[in-house]
């Protein structure tokens, strides 16, 4: 198994920290289409637990969003969420595959924050670096092997056939860039929990950040400043957001050391991102997950970080049923994860 290669005729599976997803698409690239889909609410307690009995819990709601959908495949190929997985963009020599598989196996420990022996390694080759013509940058990750051998457990136990396991900022990357875009962008996927700030270059990420801040985080946030209750701040969030004419504005104002945080830390990625590659301009980012449904946050972080902002489609390159958009509103932003590792290469 790798985790960036496969073929056949598979679904996908987006196990969130709230919601599991799974797509199916038939076609190829530029004329896919929607054929089956599901989504099933999961507990976080449930998502982030190893323990036996939560693992089943988990088995049982990822079956339930299988069946829901109506596929019938039984191979999958699995996400990874950036918090799970170590990323990096090195410069290698100009081997052939054999000469680099030795050669990354031998170095790997200096390039991973991890015990090599504990870890599941893979890399792609994204082509001559930008720095150096006499090398080629290659995207190097790993994976712990007790997360992986444990998820791999579970999702067999119900009858699947993992065939691949892709990182989540790979998927965000094929699902919402633009077809034809191959300057510098920023993707901000904003998550319950999380954030993943993905520098994408050339089709590929260069550089991947997994923020510990979340729809769930400004939710909190807002809770504790207007004194209210979650629910209610969630929906003043998803109302109001950072609309200064809204509620007289208080909503923004409870969000504002958080927001402020959070477009620091893009400001930073960017900048990391500019060091590394100084002769290519960052030409705007791409907002996404919870993002397009917080009003006033695309405008907010164009101000504080000088980026064109436009909001994120997953949709854009697959065909859906009127029927099927309709059932989808409210939370299509939710499945850029599951449709970019659907069109990895579906069978038409």
């Amino acid at each position: 198994m790798s985790l960036f290669s496969s073929g056949g005729e598979y679904f996908a599976l987006d196990i969130g920290t709230t919601a599991i997803r799974v797509v199916q698409l038939v076609g190829n690239e530029g004329s896919w289409r929607l054929e089956k889909y599901g989504i099933a609410p999961v507990d976080i307690r449930v998502s982030n637990s190893d323990a036996v009995g939560d693992q089943k819990k988990l088995g049982e709601v990822i079956a339930t969003a299988i069946g829901q959908s109506g596929i019938k495949a039984k191979d999958v190929i699995l996400g990874i969420p950036s918090n799970k997985m170590f990323a990096t963009v090195i410069d290698m020599p100009d081997l052939s595959a054999i000469e680099l598989a030795a050669t990354i196996k031998y170095q790997a420990e200096q390039y991973i924050p991890m015990n090599v022996d504990e870890v599941k390694i893979d890399w792609a080759v994204l082509g001559k670096s930008v720095n150096d013509p006499n090398k080629n940058e290659v995207l190097l990750a790993s994976v712990a092997n007790k997360f992986s051998e444990a998820r791999l457990d579970m999702i067999e136990g119900l009858g699947l056939n993992v065939i691949a396991i892709e990182p989540d900022s790979i998927a965000l990357t094929r699902a919402l860039l633009p077809p034809g875009v191959n300057d510098a962008r920023v993707i901000i996927e904003i998550g319950d929990f999380a954030t993943d700030i993905v520098m994408v270059y050339n089709d590929a990420p260069r550089l991947v950040r997994s923020l510990p801040t979340g729809l769930q985080t400004l939710v909190k946030a807002t809770a504790q400043n207007l004194n209210i209750e979650p629910a209610q701040a969630t929906q003043f969030i998803l109302k109001f957001g950072l609309q200064e004419d809204k509620l007289e504005g208080q909503v923004a104002r409870a969000l504002a050391t958080s927001v402020e945080q959070f477009s620091t830390e893009i400001s930073k990625s960017v900048k990391f991102f500019q060091t590394k590659y100084p002769t290519i301009p960052v030409n705007g980012a791409i907002i996404s997950g919870y993002g397009v449904t917080i009003p006033g946050l695309a405008e907010y972080t164009a101000s504080k970080t000088g980026l064109q902002v436009t909001y994120g489609n997953p949709w854009q390159q697959v065909r859906v049923s009127q029927e099927d958009q309709q059932k989808l509103q409210g939370f299509s932003a939710q499945f850029a994860v599951a449709i970019g590792l659907a069109q990895r290469g579906t069978a038409a």
